[in-house]
């Protein structure tokens, strides 16, 4: 199977997330996949296999990894061949049903200090290590930053016992890694994603719980070698964190980037404008606040101050009288779009991501993460909606980057 091109750069792939597709086990992943991945794929890679990055639920993975594992995960492979799909890395973030009609906080269930999260990340570590082809030999498995700190900790006094807990089975997964990889000849990485509001939000951050909690001891350079950070851009934006900062960040500091999730967050800028349209921003913003997903929002002052609202209703109900300042929202919109009528994305963070991650020899695998195209507002849709304009959105998601990466 030919992946070199046209979706391939200096020694990345670049693909699209699956967790925009609401199959949660193996039979309706592959209607998914059938649906709407070979349509993208028709779209923009038609001589050329498509790479995807699967989201398998608990469920999905039980199944795999049950049994014949083996056998099931080289007859998936062999399915995903025929339609000119293959797997390039897998989001092992939402543990259940990622399309339920409420996420919100559940999405960060179970947290790195319950046994559960190291059971599920063990298995797709088994099962990407099957899926990848021949000719690739390392990967990687996105996984939450831990957790949500009210579920994580509970209490402030409780955080050093959880992050130790957290610390002792990711290291324990290191040395499954290890062993996968002198069964598989594949190099499984895990690499977690820093979110807004998370236990790890900013890559300063993260580097401290890597240095106080899994470098200085016996296991560092295995540590080293299978744990990273999967970069999204989208997080990263609605933290103010530039771009530049995180990622040199992580590279001062010696850990590895082993995905970069390609995303946009809502941007709205009130300063400077007329009670009209500011009245226009909060309309527009009020049209974001949906059920299903939770859209972390931080508001910068013009000293530069920011204010961390866990929800963008709070926000709303707290900050929309006042109408000030520039508010950055965790609602992964289209990639392409650079604005919505009265607001505006975060779409320049993408620009200059991608510009700081070319000057690398190799680039990390890149993965375009929409996952919200099911609750976006009208005015934020392209043309009309429905299952074409799915396969549409994504696939000019897809063209968008490939296009600033060339």
């Amino acid at each position: 199977m030919r992946i070199n091109a046209p979706n391939s750069f200096a020694g990345s792939v670049l693909g699209y997330c699956t967790n925009v597709h609401a199959g949660t086990n193996l039979a309706t992943i592959k209607a998914d996949l059938d649906e709407h991945a070979v349509a993208v794929k028709a779209r923009v890679s038609p001589t050329e296999a498509l790479g995807i990055g699967l989201w398998l639920p608990y469920s999905a993975a039980v199944q795999l990894t049950e049994g014949d594992a083996e056998e099931k995960t080289r007859r998936f492979r062999d399915w995903l061949t025929q339609r000119g799909l293959f797997c390039f890395t897998l989001n092992g973030f939402p543990f259940g049903d990622f399309h339920r009609e409420v996420v919100k906080h559940a999405v960060y269930e179970p947290h790195w200090a319950d046994p559960r999260r190291l059971d599920y990340t063990r298995r797709l570590s088994r099962i990407l290590a099957g899926l990848l082809p021949d000719d690739v030999s390392e990967a990687s498995i996105s996984t939450l930053p831990l957790g949500w700190p009210a579920t994580f900790c509970g209490r402030p006094d409780q955080y050093d016992a959880q992050a130790r807990l957290a610390a002792k089975q990711l290291t324990d997964l290191v040395h499954d890694l290890a062993r996968l990889e002198l069964d598989t000849g594949k190099h499984i990485h895990v690499d977690l994603e820093p979110e807004p509001g998370c236990v790890l939000d900013t890559a300063p951050g993260v580097v401290r719980y890597f240095e106080q909690h899994l470098w200085g001891t016996p296991d560092e350079v295995s540590v080293r070698g299978y744990l990273g950070v999967c970069h999204d851009v989208c997080h990263s934006a609605v933290m103010f964190e530039p771009q530049t900062e995180a990622i040199d960040t992580y590279r001062k500091a010696g850990l590895r980037v082993g995905k970069v999730q390609v995303s946009s967050a809502i941007e709205a800028e009130f300063d400077g404008k007329t009670p009209e349209a500011r009245d226009a921003v909060v309309t527009q913003l009020r049209s974001f606040a949906e059920d299903r997903y939770l859209h972390q929002t931080v508001i910068r002052d013009g000293a530069g101050e920011t204010r961390f609202y866990e929800d963008l209703p709070v926000a709303l109900d707290q900050e929309a009288s006042e109408r000030r300042g520039t508010w950055r929202v965790h609602f992964h919109v289209p990639v392409f779009a650079d604005s919505f009528g009265s607001i505006a994305s975060t779409q320049a963070e993408i620009a200059a991501c991608l510009r700081l991650l070319r000057q690398a020899q190799n680039l990390p695998a890149l993965e375009v993460e929409t996952y919200a195209w099911g609750v976006l507002p009208p005015s934020a849709l392209p043309a009309d909606d429905g299952d074409a304009q799915l396969a549409d959105g994504i696939a000019a998601e897809l063209r968008w980057v490939r296009d600033r990466l060339r």
